[in-house]
């Protein structure tokens, strides 16, 4: 009986591992996608670029992909309590100011990580 249960256990972490290598070679695939111009994954991420743009120096609410969610814009940057404003953009880097409750923060967040970008209604 401990036998099976260990041959089980042997191919869990067998298929846990050879999924999380797959994870990691299609976030690969997808940042070499979106430098290659005619591809969707360019598009979006220029035209998220120039949206970015627009709103330099404006409060924003941002939204994050799901694996690349960050504690502090969660916490306070879309919340009443602080706000989130864009400072510069590059081709693959957006500067964010995150007004907290206890001071100003300055991240460094790549594009890709950035699911939408809208205006803050305050």
């Amino acid at each position: 009986m401990v036998y099976v249960a260990f041959v089980f256990a042997i191919f869990g972490l067998m298929a846990y591992l050879e999924i999380s290598g797959l994870k990691k070679r299609v976030d690969e695939l997808e940042r070499t996608l979106s430098k290659q111009e005619g591809t969707s994954y360019y598009n979006s991420r220029k035209s998220l670029s120039q949206i970015a743009r627009s709103y330099i120096g404006k409060p924003v609410s941002l939204t994050m992909k799901e694996d690349h969610m960050d504690p502090d814009i969660i916490s306070y940057g879309n919340t009443k309590h602080g706000s989130n404003t864009i400072m510069d953009v590059d081709e693959e880097w957006v500067l964010i100011r995150i007004k907290t409750p206890k001071g100003e923060k300055e991240k460094l967040i790549r594009l890709e990580s950035i699911q939408t970008i809208g205006e803050t209604q305050l």
